[in-house]
């Protein structure tokens, strides 16, 4: 089985923590360890915002602030690859080509940003559609993707399934209204329909939630089916 996994910065290093780093690479490590191939995109989180905050204070524009983002992402990305040792490639991928190449030589590829306004998000989407991947996995802070946005509606209802088109609809509005919380951002989303990219919203700030989704197909988040899609051959043998 082929799986991306997009980590967020704010779950994998909301502090900077060397062991929760580490728990997140240990639950890599026992993916990988299972034949799976592994490539990893890394968001910027709480740290990629504060110095896109103070760069916006210098009158920085927002090709430089995109720049900013996509530094932090990589910084994190570096942090992940120091944890993974020898398994992982050497640096952060910077293109697709790259990510994939360190998948041919058996490494977990890790990568952050790549271009100006592209979200990790669509990042790790995009990476999935390039290599084939089997299934995309968002490592988030929410518990899931929800009719409207939770934070706001208490009322907001879990989807268990959906198609990738109804993820679409309903990360529109989400993405009109600032401040909300959208699961994944619209671009991710479009992605994810086009390529009819089987997927898994989760919540990933425990490590271990992320070996049972992906090895298992076992999680509480949300999963994000194509149409005639079948499970990865992986989950039949559990």
């Amino acid at each position: 089985m082929r799986v991306v996994v997009s980590i967020g910065g704010s779950v994998l290093a909301p502090d900077l923590d060397p062991e929760r780093v580490a728990a997140h690479a240990e639950a890599i490590e026992r993916v990988a360890a299972d034949g799976a191939e592994v490539g990893v995109v890394v968001g910027g989180g709480g740290v990629a915002r504060e110095y896109i905050e103070a760069a916006r204070e210098l009158s920085a524009n927002e090709v430089q602030l995109d720049r900013l983002g996509i530094g932090t992402t990589r910084l994190n990305a570096r942090l992940l690859i120091a944890a993974l040792g020898e398994r992982a490639n050497l640096s952060p991928a910077e293109e697709y080509d790259e990510a994939a190449a360190a998948l041919r030589r058996g490494e977990v590829a890790v990568m952050g940003g790549v271009m100006p306004g592209q979200t990790t998000d669509a990042v790790a989407a995009g990476f999935a559609e390039a290599v084939d991947a089997d299934l995309l996995v968002y490592a988030t802070s929410a518990d899931g993707v929800y009719d409207a946005d939770p934070n706001v509606h208490d009322d907001a209802e879990q989807f268990a399934e959906m198609t990738p088109e109804q993820l679409v609809d309903v990360v529109v509005p989400m993405s009109r209204d600032a401040g909300a919380s959208a699961p994944v951002d619209l671009l991710a989303a479009k992605l994810i329909d086009r390529a009819g990219l089987r997927s898994i919203v989760v919540d990933g700030t425990e490590p271990s939630v992320l070996v049972d989704a992906i090895l298992a197909g076992e999680h509480t988040g949300t999963d994000v089916v194509p149409e005639a899609s079948e499970e990865p051959d992986a989950w039949e043998d559990r």
